[in-house]
Protein backbone atom coordinates (compact mmCIF):
# COMPACT_ATOMS: atom_id res chain seq x y z
CA UNK A 1 0.00 0.00 0.00
CA UNK A 2 1.12 3.43 -0.68
CA UNK A 3 2.28 5.59 1.87
CA UNK A 4 -1.19 8.23 2.84
CA UNK A 5 1.37 11.05 2.03
CA UNK A 6 0.49 14.76 3.01
CA UNK A 7 -1.62 16.86 0.37
CA UNK A 8 -1.77 19.89 -1.03
CA UNK A 9 -5.36 21.83 -0.97
CA UNK A 10 -7.21 23.16 -4.32
CA UNK A 11 -6.02 26.88 -3.62
CA UNK A 12 -2.81 25.75 -2.89
CA UNK A 13 -2.26 24.20 -6.61
CA UNK A 14 -4.29 26.90 -8.44
CA UNK A 15 -1.57 29.18 -7.32
CA UNK A 16 0.63 27.05 -9.62
CA UNK A 17 0.36 29.20 -12.83
CA UNK A 18 0.41 26.35 -15.30
CA UNK A 19 -1.75 24.33 -13.52
CA UNK A 20 -4.29 27.39 -13.08
CA UNK A 21 -4.25 27.81 -16.96
CA UNK A 22 -4.34 23.55 -17.88
CA UNK A 23 -7.88 23.93 -15.68
CA UNK A 24 -9.34 26.73 -17.03
CA UNK A 25 -8.36 25.35 -20.72
CA UNK A 26 -10.03 21.82 -19.35
CA UNK A 27 -13.14 24.04 -18.26
CA UNK A 28 -14.01 25.48 -20.80
CA UNK A 29 -13.46 22.58 -23.65
CA UNK A 30 -15.25 20.56 -21.38
CA UNK A 31 -18.06 22.98 -21.52
CA UNK A 32 -18.37 23.31 -24.54
CA UNK A 33 -18.14 19.12 -25.13
CA UNK A 34 -21.73 18.73 -22.87
CA UNK A 35 -23.14 21.15 -25.22
CA UNK A 36 -22.81 19.34 -28.01
CA UNK A 37 -22.98 16.04 -26.42
CA UNK A 38 -26.77 17.19 -25.14
CA UNK A 39 -27.43 18.71 -27.97
CA UNK A 40 -26.88 15.62 -30.11
CA UNK A 41 -28.77 13.36 -27.54
CA UNK A 42 -31.59 15.40 -27.08
CA UNK A 43 -32.41 15.72 -31.04
CA UNK A 44 -31.96 11.68 -31.52
CA UNK A 45 -33.82 10.98 -28.50
CA UNK A 46 -36.77 13.80 -28.17
CA UNK A 47 -36.49 14.96 -31.94
CA UNK A 48 -35.83 11.71 -34.43
CA UNK A 49 -36.94 9.50 -31.51
CA UNK A 50 -34.58 7.12 -31.87
CA UNK A 51 -34.15 3.94 -30.47
CA UNK A 52 -33.05 2.58 -27.29
CA UNK A 53 -30.40 1.12 -29.83
CA UNK A 54 -30.09 3.79 -31.80
CA UNK A 55 -28.86 6.25 -29.02
CA UNK A 56 -26.68 3.69 -27.65
CA UNK A 57 -24.83 3.64 -30.84
CA UNK A 58 -23.85 7.35 -30.45
CA UNK A 59 -21.82 6.65 -27.55
CA UNK A 60 -20.45 2.72 -29.06
CA UNK A 61 -19.43 5.52 -32.20
CA UNK A 62 -17.39 7.58 -30.08
CA UNK A 63 -16.19 4.60 -27.59
CA UNK A 64 -14.61 2.61 -30.39
CA UNK A 65 -11.38 4.76 -31.32
CA UNK A 66 -11.06 4.95 -27.75
CA UNK A 67 -10.76 1.44 -27.25
CA UNK A 68 -8.78 0.46 -30.61
CA UNK A 69 -6.77 3.10 -30.58
CA UNK A 70 -5.44 4.94 -27.22
CA UNK A 71 -2.69 2.22 -26.64
CA UNK A 72 -0.76 2.58 -30.23
CA UNK A 73 -2.04 6.34 -29.52
CA UNK A 74 0.24 6.57 -26.32
CA UNK A 75 3.05 5.14 -27.89
CA UNK A 76 3.13 8.25 -29.63
CA UNK A 77 2.35 10.45 -26.95
CA UNK A 78 5.47 9.05 -24.75
CA UNK A 79 7.60 9.65 -28.10
CA UNK A 80 6.22 13.30 -29.05
CA UNK A 81 5.96 16.83 -27.39
CA UNK A 82 2.99 16.81 -25.36
CA UNK A 83 2.57 20.36 -25.39
CA UNK A 84 2.49 20.40 -29.37
CA UNK A 85 0.42 16.97 -29.11
CA UNK A 86 -2.44 18.43 -27.17
CA UNK A 87 -2.53 21.60 -29.55
CA UNK A 88 -3.30 19.56 -32.30
CA UNK A 89 -5.66 17.82 -30.94
CA UNK A 90 -7.50 20.88 -30.08
CA UNK A 91 -7.25 22.41 -33.32
CA UNK A 92 -8.84 19.25 -35.43
CA UNK A 93 -11.21 18.72 -32.98
CA UNK A 94 -12.65 22.52 -33.36
CA UNK A 95 -13.09 21.58 -37.47
CA UNK A 96 -14.18 18.18 -37.06
CA UNK A 97 -16.83 19.24 -34.60
CA UNK A 98 -18.59 21.97 -37.41
CA UNK A 99 -19.47 19.07 -39.75
CA UNK A 100 -22.49 18.23 -36.95
CA UNK A 101 -23.97 21.93 -38.70
CA UNK A 102 -24.46 20.00 -41.49
CA UNK A 103 -25.95 16.53 -40.87
CA UNK A 104 -28.99 14.88 -39.12
CA UNK A 105 -28.31 11.71 -40.40
CA UNK A 106 -27.55 8.84 -37.63
CA UNK A 107 -24.99 7.30 -39.85
CA UNK A 108 -23.45 10.51 -40.33
CA UNK A 109 -23.59 11.52 -36.92
CA UNK A 110 -21.84 8.41 -35.70
CA UNK A 111 -19.29 8.73 -38.12
CA UNK A 112 -18.46 12.38 -36.87
CA UNK A 113 -18.17 11.23 -33.47
CA UNK A 114 -15.77 8.08 -34.63
CA UNK A 115 -13.25 10.56 -35.87
CA UNK A 116 -13.82 12.91 -33.01
CA UNK A 117 -12.57 10.12 -30.91
CA UNK A 118 -9.62 8.95 -32.71
CA UNK A 119 -7.88 12.38 -32.09
CA UNK A 120 -9.26 13.07 -28.42
CA UNK A 121 -6.94 9.33 -28.18
CA UNK A 122 -4.15 11.28 -28.27
CA UNK A 123 -5.24 14.62 -26.32
CA UNK A 124 -6.37 12.47 -22.72
CA UNK A 125 -3.01 10.71 -22.37
CA UNK A 126 -1.21 13.78 -23.32
CA UNK A 127 -3.15 15.89 -20.82
CA UNK A 128 -2.72 13.00 -18.07
CA UNK A 129 1.27 13.48 -19.13
CA UNK A 130 0.99 17.32 -18.81
CA UNK A 131 -0.70 17.50 -15.06
CA UNK A 132 2.04 15.18 -13.84
CA UNK A 133 4.92 17.43 -15.23
CA UNK A 134 2.89 20.54 -14.30
CA UNK A 135 1.53 19.64 -10.37
CA UNK A 136 3.99 18.68 -7.72
CA UNK A 137 3.66 15.30 -6.11
CA UNK A 138 1.75 15.94 -3.35
CA UNK A 139 -0.65 18.17 -5.29
CA UNK A 140 -1.59 15.77 -7.95
CA UNK A 141 -4.77 14.58 -5.77
CA UNK A 142 -5.71 18.40 -6.07
CA UNK A 143 -5.05 19.02 -9.23
CA UNK A 144 -7.01 15.96 -10.42
CA UNK A 145 -10.18 17.01 -8.96
CA UNK A 146 -10.01 20.26 -9.82
CA UNK A 147 -9.75 18.65 -13.54
CA UNK A 148 -12.35 16.34 -12.55
CA UNK A 149 -14.57 19.40 -10.80
CA UNK A 150 -14.84 21.09 -14.29
CA UNK A 151 -16.59 18.19 -15.64
CA UNK A 152 -18.49 18.19 -12.53
CA UNK A 153 -19.59 22.19 -12.91
CA UNK A 154 -19.82 22.08 -16.46
CA UNK A 155 -22.34 19.09 -16.27
CA UNK A 156 -24.64 21.32 -13.63
CA UNK A 157 -25.33 23.81 -16.06
CA UNK A 158 -24.73 22.93 -19.41
CA UNK A 159 -27.59 20.73 -19.67
CA UNK A 160 -29.84 23.25 -19.27
CA UNK A 161 -27.88 25.55 -21.28
CA UNK A 162 -27.86 23.29 -24.02
CA UNK A 163 -31.63 22.81 -23.84
CA UNK A 164 -32.45 26.73 -23.88
CA UNK A 165 -29.77 27.03 -26.52
CA UNK A 166 -31.42 23.64 -28.91
CA UNK A 167 -35.45 25.41 -28.03
CA UNK A 168 -34.23 29.44 -28.95
CA UNK A 169 -31.33 28.94 -31.44
CA UNK A 170 -31.33 25.29 -32.54
CA UNK A 171 -28.93 22.32 -32.41
CA UNK A 172 -26.54 24.39 -34.11
CA UNK A 173 -25.12 26.91 -31.65
CA UNK A 174 -24.41 24.01 -29.29
CA UNK A 175 -21.98 22.84 -31.91
CA UNK A 176 -20.61 26.13 -32.58
CA UNK A 177 -19.41 27.01 -29.46
CA UNK A 178 -17.47 23.49 -28.89
CA UNK A 179 -15.75 24.22 -31.80
CA UNK A 180 -14.86 27.83 -30.13
CA UNK A 181 -13.98 26.02 -27.28
CA UNK A 182 -11.61 23.60 -28.54
CA UNK A 183 -10.00 26.68 -30.16
CA UNK A 184 -9.75 28.29 -27.05
CA UNK A 185 -8.37 25.56 -25.09
CA UNK A 186 -5.63 25.16 -28.05
CA UNK A 187 -4.76 28.78 -27.38
CA UNK A 188 -4.38 28.38 -23.49
CA UNK A 189 -2.01 25.29 -23.85
CA UNK A 190 0.34 27.37 -26.46
CA UNK A 191 0.81 29.27 -23.09
CA UNK A 192 2.59 26.49 -21.01
CA UNK A 193 6.23 25.46 -20.55
CA UNK A 194 5.87 21.82 -20.44
CA UNK A 195 9.11 20.18 -19.43
CA UNK A 196 8.95 16.68 -20.11
CA UNK A 197 11.58 14.58 -22.80
CA UNK A 198 9.75 12.27 -24.71
CA UNK A 199 11.19 8.52 -24.34
CA UNK A 200 14.23 7.55 -26.76
CA UNK A 201 12.83 4.99 -28.72
CA UNK A 202 13.53 3.94 -31.81
CA UNK A 203 10.97 3.94 -34.86
CA UNK A 204 9.71 1.15 -36.73
CA UNK A 205 6.80 -1.46 -36.14
CA UNK A 206 8.50 -3.60 -34.13
CA UNK A 207 9.40 -0.69 -31.78
CA UNK A 208 5.98 0.44 -31.42
CA UNK A 209 4.39 -2.82 -30.48
CA UNK A 210 7.11 -3.41 -28.06
CA UNK A 211 6.54 0.33 -26.51
CA UNK A 212 2.99 -0.89 -26.54
CA UNK A 213 3.78 -4.22 -24.56
CA UNK A 214 6.02 -2.07 -22.19
CA UNK A 215 2.56 -0.25 -21.01
CA UNK A 216 0.77 -3.55 -20.61
CA UNK A 217 3.31 -5.33 -18.73
CA UNK A 218 3.79 -2.89 -16.29
CA UNK A 219 -0.12 -2.58 -15.51
CA UNK A 220 -0.59 -6.36 -14.67
CA UNK A 221 2.84 -6.68 -12.93
CA UNK A 222 1.82 -3.60 -10.49
CA UNK A 223 -0.32 -4.33 -7.94
CA UNK A 224 -2.17 -1.47 -7.07
CA UNK A 225 -2.07 -0.07 -10.43
CA UNK A 226 -3.68 -3.37 -11.88
CA UNK A 227 -5.94 -3.37 -9.27
CA UNK A 228 -7.67 0.24 -9.66
CA UNK A 229 -7.68 -0.47 -13.66
CA UNK A 230 -9.33 -3.52 -13.82
CA UNK A 231 -12.24 -2.53 -10.95
CA UNK A 232 -12.68 0.88 -13.41
CA UNK A 233 -12.84 -1.35 -16.11
CA UNK A 234 -15.48 -3.94 -14.18
CA UNK A 235 -17.31 -0.73 -12.83
CA UNK A 236 -17.33 1.32 -15.92
CA UNK A 237 -19.12 -1.54 -17.95
CA UNK A 238 -21.72 -1.74 -14.88
CA UNK A 239 -22.71 1.79 -14.48
CA UNK A 240 -22.39 2.46 -18.76
CA UNK A 241 -25.12 0.13 -18.83
CA UNK A 242 -27.31 2.42 -16.55
CA UNK A 243 -26.26 5.80 -18.52
CA UNK A 244 -26.41 5.07 -22.02
CA UNK A 245 -30.33 4.46 -21.09
CA UNK A 246 -31.27 7.53 -19.40
CA UNK A 247 -32.62 9.83 -21.69
CA UNK A 248 -34.75 6.46 -22.43
CA UNK A 249 -35.64 5.90 -18.89
CA UNK A 250 -36.94 8.95 -18.82
CA UNK A 251 -38.95 9.10 -21.05
CA UNK A 252 -40.24 5.72 -21.19
CA UNK A 253 -40.35 4.94 -17.21
CA UNK A 254 -40.67 8.94 -16.11
CA UNK A 255 -42.69 9.63 -18.55
CA UNK A 256 -41.16 12.79 -18.83
CA UNK A 257 -39.20 15.04 -21.74
CA UNK A 258 -35.36 16.47 -22.51
CA UNK A 259 -35.98 18.76 -19.40
CA UNK A 260 -35.75 16.31 -16.32
CA UNK A 261 -33.37 14.58 -18.54
CA UNK A 262 -30.46 17.72 -18.07
CA UNK A 263 -32.16 18.04 -14.12
CA UNK A 264 -31.04 14.45 -13.35
CA UNK A 265 -27.65 15.22 -15.35
CA UNK A 266 -26.72 18.18 -13.39
CA UNK A 267 -27.56 16.08 -10.26
CA UNK A 268 -24.54 14.16 -10.82
CA UNK A 269 -22.57 16.83 -10.95
CA UNK A 270 -23.34 18.43 -7.93
CA UNK A 271 -23.05 15.07 -6.15
CA UNK A 272 -19.86 15.16 -7.60
CA UNK A 273 -18.45 18.01 -6.26
CA UNK A 274 -19.65 17.06 -3.73
CA UNK A 275 -17.76 13.82 -3.50
CA UNK A 276 -14.21 15.53 -4.42
CA UNK A 277 -14.38 18.76 -1.80
CA UNK A 278 -14.26 16.03 0.23
CA UNK A 279 -11.89 13.55 -0.38
CA UNK A 280 -9.04 15.54 0.79
CA UNK A 281 -10.05 14.72 4.59
CA UNK A 282 -10.95 11.14 3.42
CA UNK A 283 -7.25 10.70 1.42
CA UNK A 284 -5.58 11.17 5.08
CA UNK A 285 -6.56 8.53 6.62
CA UNK A 286 -7.61 5.83 4.05
CA UNK A 287 -5.32 4.14 1.22
CA UNK A 288 -6.46 4.95 -2.37
CA UNK A 289 -7.21 1.84 -3.73
CA UNK A 290 -9.91 1.64 -1.05
CA UNK A 291 -11.80 5.35 -1.61
CA UNK A 292 -11.91 3.65 -5.47
CA UNK A 293 -13.76 0.58 -3.63
CA UNK A 294 -15.88 2.56 -1.32
CA UNK A 295 -16.93 4.54 -4.61
CA UNK A 296 -18.27 1.56 -6.55
CA UNK A 297 -20.25 0.53 -3.50
CA UNK A 298 -21.80 3.85 -3.55
CA UNK A 299 -22.64 3.80 -7.06
CA UNK A 300 -24.20 0.63 -6.98
CA UNK A 301 -26.43 2.31 -4.03
CA UNK A 302 -26.97 4.86 -6.44
CA UNK A 303 -28.33 2.75 -9.42
CA UNK A 304 -30.21 0.86 -7.08
CA UNK A 305 -32.19 3.68 -6.19
CA UNK A 306 -33.21 4.61 -9.18
CA UNK A 307 -34.19 1.22 -10.07
CA UNK A 308 -36.19 0.49 -7.14
CA UNK A 309 -38.66 3.30 -7.31
CA UNK A 310 -39.79 4.96 -10.48
CA UNK A 311 -40.09 8.62 -9.07
CA UNK A 312 -38.91 11.67 -10.01
CA UNK A 313 -37.44 12.21 -6.87
CA UNK A 314 -36.15 8.67 -6.37
CA UNK A 315 -34.24 9.49 -9.81
CA UNK A 316 -32.79 12.91 -8.29
CA UNK A 317 -31.54 11.34 -5.05
CA UNK A 318 -30.14 8.49 -6.92
CA UNK A 319 -27.70 10.45 -9.04
CA UNK A 320 -26.65 12.83 -6.28
CA UNK A 321 -25.83 9.60 -4.78
CA UNK A 322 -24.19 8.30 -8.21
CA UNK A 323 -22.01 11.97 -8.49
CA UNK A 324 -21.22 11.08 -5.21
CA UNK A 325 -19.72 7.63 -5.37
CA UNK A 326 -17.95 8.60 -9.00
CA UNK A 327 -15.58 10.80 -7.50
CA UNK A 328 -14.53 8.23 -5.13
CA UNK A 329 -13.29 6.10 -7.59
CA UNK A 330 -12.12 8.85 -10.49
CA UNK A 331 -10.10 11.06 -8.47
CA UNK A 332 -8.08 8.71 -6.82
CA UNK A 333 -7.78 6.63 -9.47
CA UNK A 334 -6.12 9.39 -11.67
CA UNK A 335 -3.89 10.30 -8.59
CA UNK A 336 -2.72 6.35 -7.81
CA UNK A 337 -1.52 6.27 -11.63
CA UNK A 338 0.01 9.12 -12.27
CA UNK A 339 2.00 8.80 -8.48
CA UNK A 340 3.04 5.03 -9.55
CA UNK A 341 3.57 4.79 -12.93
CA UNK A 342 7.11 5.74 -14.33
CA UNK A 343 7.14 9.32 -16.24
CA UNK A 344 8.53 7.59 -19.29
CA UNK A 345 5.23 5.05 -19.43
CA UNK A 346 2.76 7.33 -18.34
CA UNK A 347 1.73 7.86 -22.07
CA UNK A 348 0.83 4.40 -22.34
CA UNK A 349 -0.38 3.36 -18.97
CA UNK A 350 -2.82 6.58 -19.29
CA UNK A 351 -3.97 5.45 -23.18
CA UNK A 352 -4.09 1.74 -21.94
CA UNK A 353 -6.66 2.88 -18.85
CA UNK A 354 -8.48 4.43 -21.79
CA UNK A 355 -8.66 1.77 -24.20
CA UNK A 356 -9.85 -0.86 -21.32
CA UNK A 357 -12.31 1.58 -20.03
CA UNK A 358 -13.68 2.04 -23.29
CA UNK A 359 -14.18 -1.40 -24.43
CA UNK A 360 -15.66 -2.14 -20.99
CA UNK A 361 -18.00 0.56 -22.07
CA UNK A 362 -18.39 -0.21 -26.25
CA UNK A 363 -19.62 -3.73 -24.55
CA UNK A 364 -21.76 -2.19 -22.33
CA UNK A 365 -23.55 -0.42 -25.04
CA UNK A 366 -23.80 -3.42 -27.37
CA UNK A 367 -25.53 -4.84 -24.21
CA UNK A 368 -27.81 -2.74 -23.02
CA UNK A 369 -29.86 -1.81 -25.79
CA UNK A 370 -31.02 -5.31 -26.69
CA UNK A 371 -31.58 -6.06 -22.81
CA UNK A 372 -33.28 -2.89 -22.71
CA UNK A 373 -35.72 -3.53 -25.32
CA UNK A 374 -36.45 -7.66 -24.33
CA UNK A 375 -36.07 -7.48 -20.54
CA UNK A 376 -36.91 -3.69 -19.52
CA UNK A 377 -34.49 -0.96 -18.18
CA UNK A 378 -35.27 -1.00 -14.84
CA UNK A 379 -34.47 -5.06 -14.65
CA UNK A 380 -30.95 -3.44 -16.81
CA UNK A 381 -30.72 -1.16 -13.84
CA UNK A 382 -31.00 -3.52 -11.11
CA UNK A 383 -28.68 -5.95 -12.85
CA UNK A 384 -26.22 -3.11 -13.32
CA UNK A 385 -26.26 -2.43 -9.28
CA UNK A 386 -25.64 -5.85 -8.42
CA UNK A 387 -22.36 -5.74 -10.73
CA UNK A 388 -21.42 -2.90 -8.61
CA UNK A 389 -21.93 -4.43 -5.48
CA UNK A 390 -20.27 -7.45 -6.07
CA UNK A 391 -17.39 -5.74 -7.77
CA UNK A 392 -17.12 -3.46 -4.81
CA UNK A 393 -17.10 -6.53 -2.30
CA UNK A 394 -14.66 -8.70 -4.19
CA UNK A 395 -12.22 -5.70 -4.19
CA UNK A 396 -12.54 -5.19 -0.53
CA UNK A 397 -12.05 -8.40 0.42
CA UNK A 398 -8.81 -8.41 -1.75
CA UNK A 399 -7.46 -5.27 -0.32
CA UNK A 400 -7.90 -6.29 3.03
CA UNK A 401 -6.04 -10.40 1.95
CA UNK A 402 -3.17 -7.70 0.86
CA UNK A 403 -2.55 -5.94 3.89
CA UNK A 404 -2.62 -9.17 6.00
CA UNK A 405 -0.34 -10.21 3.65
CA UNK A 406 1.86 -7.50 4.11
CA UNK A 407 1.59 -7.31 7.39
CA UNK A 408 2.39 -10.61 7.73
CA UNK A 409 5.47 -10.30 6.04
CA UNK A 410 7.07 -7.13 7.49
Amino acid sequence: MPDLAPQLSFRDVLKIRAVRRLWFAQLVSIFGDFLAIFAVFGLVTFQMHGTATQVSMILVAYLLPLALISPLAGVFVDRWNVKWTMITSDLVRGVLVLALLFVRDLRAIYAIFFALSTVSSFFVPAQSVAVRALAPAGGLLAVNGLMSQAVQGTQIVSPAIAGLLVQWLGANSCFILDSFSFFFSAAMVMTLVIRRTPSAVTAGAKSVLHSMRQGFRFIFTHASVSFVILAMTAGMFAVRCFGVLLSVYVRDVLASKAALFGTLNSLIGVGMIAGTQSLSRFARKIPQQFLVTYGLGGMGAGVLIIASFSTVSAAATGMLALGFSVAFVVVPSQTLLQQETPHELLGRVSSSLMSLLAMSQVLAMFVAGPVAQHAGIRNLYFGSAAMLACICAGGYFRLRKQERAAAAGA
